[in-house]
């Protein structure tokens, strides 16, 4: 039997992105750049776990201008697990989602929030229908959250200059977990283990923020 890949060397491990048995060094050159990778795949996991997240120059950083101080995050932590697992669930739901759609949404929901505060109703949304996909569920979530909001306190408090602040916030958390690989999806399962799977789960016993 020779590995379901290079159909040269011995199979060592079962590959659920394949469907067949692969060799390790195949596992270790193809996982997430020719073969979808699973989340649930245990050595999927263990090498996401084993990558360190990218160090960023904060010249090179986009939307720079934006100021994200963790005082910031803290006091908008509600918020920010909301809309972090809004996005982790609406990119599970499409299997073939992987991190760079995720930073196309999130450019183009940044754009789209850089409009409406200038007074500008002008939705941004990427060519990409995977991307655009998750920029329509960012800006229901947010509409969401907004109408529990306003439901709960009787008044609408959080203002688009905060939404631009955490969708900010993401996307430099996406620059630096994303792994490079073409089917990449380090960033995805990054987010799920910050925020919560479920919708109901909206807040963590302990704060687990990070910076990028």
């Amino acid at each position: 039997m020779a590995c379901a890949i290079c159909q040269t060397r011995r199979p060592r491990r079962f590959c659920p992105g394949v469907r067949g048995d692969i060799c390790t060094l195949c596992c270790g050159t193809e996982r997430e750049v020719s073969v979808d990778c699973p989340l649930d795949c245990e050595y999927l996991r263990e090498a996401h776990k084993h990558e360190k997240p990218i160090p960023i120059e904060p010249a090179t950083l986009p939307n720079r201008d934006v100021v994200v101080s963790e005082e910031f995050l803290q006091a908008n932590e509600e918020f920010l697990i909301w809309l972090g697992g809004a996005l982790g669930r609406a990119a599970l739901r499409t299997p073939e989602i992987v991190d760079f759609d995720i930073r196309e949404a999130l450019e183009a929901s940044i754009r789209t929030c850089r409009t409406l505060e200038s007074g500008l109703l002008y939705e941004s949304l990427p060519a990409n229908p995977l991307a655009a996909g998750l920029c329509r569920a960012l800006r229901e979530a947010i509409a969401e959250f907004r109408k529990a909001e306003a439901e709960r306190l009787g008044m609408h408090k959080t203002r688009e200059s905060t939404v631009l602040r955490l969708l900010v916030f993401l996307q430099h958390f996406e620059l630096s977990y994303n792994n490079g690989r073409r089917k990449g999806r380090a960033f995805l399962d990054a987010l799920m283990d910050f925020y919560p799977a479920e919708p109901e789960a909206l807040l963590p016993e302990t704060s687990s923020l990070i910076l990028p």
